[in-house]
């Protein structure tokens, strides 16, 4: 059964290319559980440690234009190799979020207001997210830290109804 949400990884940066997400240098026929070390090794974040940030976190939320750069199907490979299930953006690179389905991993469009106020509630904590379909089909991304807990709406498109179905 698959499940979306888990521990939650606070990118804040725009324009995340799949070149950080991971480098070239990795994509010669490297089988899928190679390239977990070596997620995110390039990208600059300032207080990001890749070596110690990544490990145990199912959720990236993050800002624009997330998985922008070159069309590599292997940065999403990398995700789903290190666990990550769902990344939360206002916007994706289209080739990036069709990767993202193909591979059966959520790709979330939520609004600026919803993702800005995610970042000063949540960023600084230990964060759980759920991603949850109602019953009437609207669908939300509910984090939680501690005792402190909040929803934001997100539309859903087919893609990611045809995911859901698979929970």
């Amino acid at each position: 059964m698959k499940t979306f949400g888990g521990a939650v990884l606070f990118l804040d940066r725009s324009d995340i290319n799949t070149d950080e997400i991971i480098a070239a240098e990795y994509l010669a026929e490297l089988p899928k559980q190679e390239l977990t070390s070596h997620l995110f090794e390039n990208l600059k974040v300032e207080g990001f440690n890749p070596k110690s940030d990544v490990a145990g976190k199912k959720v990236i939320i993050t800002k624009e234009n997330f998985g922008c750069g070159s069309e590599r199907e292997h940065a999403s490979w990398a995700l789903e190799a290190n666990g990550i299930n769902t990344v939360v953006a206002p916007t994706f690179a289209k080739a990036f979020r069709k990767d993202m389905f193909a591979n059966d991993l959520m790709a979330i469009e939520i609004d600026r207001k919803s993702l800005a106020d995610m970042f000063r509630t949540f960023a600084d904590k230990d964060t759980e997210c759920k991603v949850v379909l109602n019953e009437d089909g609207t669908a939300k991304v509910k984090l939680i830290a501690g005792s402190l807990s909040k929803s934001y709406q997100f539309n859903v498109d087919e893609s990611e109804k045809t995911l859901f179905a698979k929970i």
